[in-house]
């Protein structure tokens, strides 16, 4: 009898290694996600989706968020529970007050070089058709289209931790139109900052090449400072920092926004034209004060409107 209890809990404990195993194994059987995976971690997203399953947000959209200004879009995120959008004190590589970048977000994740799961890597990025020649840093380039951001998580390693150079900065804007946000550094600067139209918002850059760590992941969920960030967010990004919004919420969030901005026009031109006191218009409005900003704001010229006027009557209709 104790023997058979002996050889039940071998046979138990055989068992659970096998399943470990097997779990094991199917973390590792991609290195880009797929489609079924990316649309899994959007399920809240309800409108078109590029082919890899990312949210389809459109370009007229990602142009009206250029103008959104920071405190509303932040105000806006925390106002869903979204307290971690955030993150500045970057190094930009063209810090210019105008270059303004917002895009559909690509994610890649890097880690200190190991050589038995790297090995695995390969195998497996191959596999699903990347490139041969080169490193694997090329990876997630190759994967771009025109409107994607390439967000890395490079883990703050600056020396011989380099994810692009000047060729493959080319390459990512010929194929995005967009720039860089990378948790880590890059090389060629002074070339880099010669290439028309491209950005990068990074933590440093050095001379090196890419050394000792590995790619791990494209379009899996990475962090970026102190921002968890999923393939098909949303980024905003200039001079003041870094925003990543959940696509689902981006056209709430910047309609609001714009409303918030007018609002402001609103108040500081009532009080230039000493309608209104300075304690009025940054404390709560009163009725009649809303009333009028309304008006005014249903007499805009569409011209003067940075959303199309549909939104604007739709947001009017139980307000005038």
């Amino acid at each position: 009898m104790k023997k058979t209890k002996i050889n039940l809990t071998v046979l138990l404990i055989a068992a659970g290694l096998i399943c470990t195993t097997i779990s094991l194994n199917a973390q590792f059987n991609r290195v880009a996600m797929d489609r079924e995976y990316i649309i899994s971690l959007t399920s809240r997203w309800e409108g078109e989706r590029l082919p890899d399953g990312r949210p389809y947000v459109t370009d007229d959209l990602l142009e009206r968020l250029k103008s959104i200004v920071y405190t509303h879009g932040w105000g806006g995120l925390r106002g869903h529970r979204f307290n971690n959008q955030y993150q500045g004190d970057w190094m930009m590589i063209k810090p210019d007050r105008d270059n303004v970048m917002t895009g559909r977000v690509v994610t890649a994740q890097y880690m200190p070089h190991r050589p038995d799961w790297a090995e695995l890597i390969r195998e497996v990025g191959l596999a699903e058709g990347h490139a041969t020649a080169g490193g694997s840093n090329s990876w997630p380039i190759d994967m771009l289209t025109d409107g994607d951001v390439y967000v890395a998580d490079g883990y703050g390693k600056i020396a011989w931790g380099t994810l692009i150079g000047d060729r493959l900065a080319s390459s990512i804007y010929d194929k995005s139109g967009r720039g860089v946000i990378f948790w880590g550094s890059v090389r060629n600067i002074q070339v880099i900052e010669a290439i028309d139209g491209f950005n990068g918002w990074i933590l440093g850059q050095d001379p090196s090449w890419i050394q000792d760590m590995m790619l791990t992941s494209i379009n899996a969920p990475i962090r970026v400072g102190q921002v968890s960030v999923l393939p098909g967010d949303i980024v905003l990004a200039s001079k003041f920092g870094t925003l990543f919004f959940p696509a689902y919420l981006v056209q709430e969030i910047v309609f609001d926004a714009e409303i918030s901005n007018l609002r402001h026009v609103y108040g500081i031109m009532r009080l230039r034209a000493g309608d209104w006191g300075t304690g009025q218009i940054d404390s709560r409005w009163t009725d009649q004060m809303n009333s009028d900003f309304y008006i005014w704001l249903n007499n805009l010229p569409g011209s003067e409107l940075p959303m199309p006027r549909a939104e604007l009557d739709e947001y009017l209709k139980d307000r005038l």
